[in-house]
């Protein structure tokens, strides 16, 4: 036999293999920042996901395979993001839980749905992501345009004469979470002090300090991720201005207070009602803690996830991508975040968000 002969066959027997072996499994991915300055976020996605694909295998499978799951690292940017995205493609994944910023997730979107593959994100929350008509996409948090409103509403309510400043990151998400933010205020009547965009990723904002002082501003509102919003508040402090700091789900992270210390006491963020505090997930969040990993912000959210189209993919009997989202968008599905229902446009129908405050290292509902 020639080289190229048996080369040949060399060949044929890996794709039978590979073959066989898919036909054994059932391909799932988890993308977000694995690494990069929201990789703490990236790793409760990743917790989350390992989490629920070990009850599932453990409870045996789904559809009578296995599941396995894979992980892409989009470190929060679209080109990176689509890259991820045709990676699990090529792996064929059927679903993936991801991504975290919207700013990701929106692009990545476009390839899965080409593909056939469910998307359901634990955390993208700007509205554009089901606002295109795609069938593959959900979300089980909620979207920036129910979440700017509440802040509004709350802080107008709760800070009834302060001067307000709205600060963005310019991102996908910090922007369109502060132009949410500052529509609702101005809608009943108030205008901003100041409107004012940074540049992410920078470590001195002593700049944008020295405007909200100039402008007396009392509370800052802000659109973006949990670094430069701990940075923010930390200059603040030094700076002497003590204006509070109302942010949105992207602070929810004890990382957060990690760059705070105690000049972090008394931010607001905005968040969905904390599911380590439902009795019905006791023994859940006790096997996390058995591990040492505490199940904080979105390792949980990831988790019902998963819940939700694996129930989802069981109904349907079938893992094929029109089958489920069609699954998706009829039934209900009971996950760690309580019953999920799915719109037609593949948003959680009721997610609801609430006030939570920084204080002593841990963050608390706000009253």
């Amino acid at each position: 036999m020639n080289l190229f002969k048996r080369a040949a066959l060399v060949v044929l027997a890996a794709g039978f293999l590979g073959a066989c072996a898919q036909e054994d499994e059932i391909v799932i991915g988890v993308a977000g920042p694995m690494t990069g300055s929201e990789a703490s976020i990236g790793e409760q996605m990743r917790k989350g996901a390992e989490k629920a694909v070990a009850d599932i295998n453990a409870a045996g499978g789904l559809l009578g395979k296995n599941v396995r799951l894979i992980v892409g690292d989009d470190v929060c940017d679209p080109k990176q993001a689509v890259s991820v995205a045709n990676n699990f493609v090529s792996q064929h994944a059927v679903f993936v839980a991801g991504h975290y910023c919207s700013g990701a997730s929106i692009p990545a979107s476009d390839v899965y749905a080409e593909s056939g593959v469910i998307q359901i994100s634990p955390a993208s929350t700007n509205p554009q992501f089901t606002e295109r008509g795609l069938t593959n996409v959900f979300r089980v948090c909620g979207r920036d345009d129910a979440q700017g409103p509440t802040a509004a509403d709350y802080i107008l309510e709760k800070f009834p004469d302060a001067q307000i400043a709205v600060v963005d990151d310019k991102s996908t998400y910090g922007k369109g979470l502060a132009d949410q933010f500052r529509g609702a205020i101005e809608a009943k009547g108030v205008t901003p002090v100041l409107v004012e965009s940074i540049t992410a990723r920078e470590t001195d904002y002593s700049a944008l300090v020295t405007k909200l002082r100039q402008a007396g501003a009392d509370v800052v509102y802000f659109g973006g991720y949990k670094t430069e919003a701990g940075l923010i508040v930390r200059q603040m402090h030094g700076a002497g201005v003590a204006a509070t700091l109302v942010g949105g789900d992207a602070l929810v992270t004890e990382e957060f207070w990690a760059i705070t210390g105690e000049a972090g006491a008394g931010t607001l963020m905005t968040f969905g009602p904390d599911p380590r505090l439902d009795p019905q997930n006791a023994a859940l969040v006790k096997s996390f803690r058995d591990e040492n990993y505490e199940p904080e912000a979105y390792t949980l959210y990831t988790y019902a996830s998963i819940q939700a189209w694996a129930q989802a993919a069981a109904t349907a009997g079938a893992t094929d991508g029109q089958k489920v989202g069609a699954a998706l968008r009829r039934d209900t599905f009971e996950t760690a975040l309580g019953t999920i229902d799915f719109d037609d446009k593949g948003d959680n129908s009721a997610p609801g968000y609430v006030f939570y405050v920084w204080e002593n290292g841990k963050y608390l509902y706000a009253e």
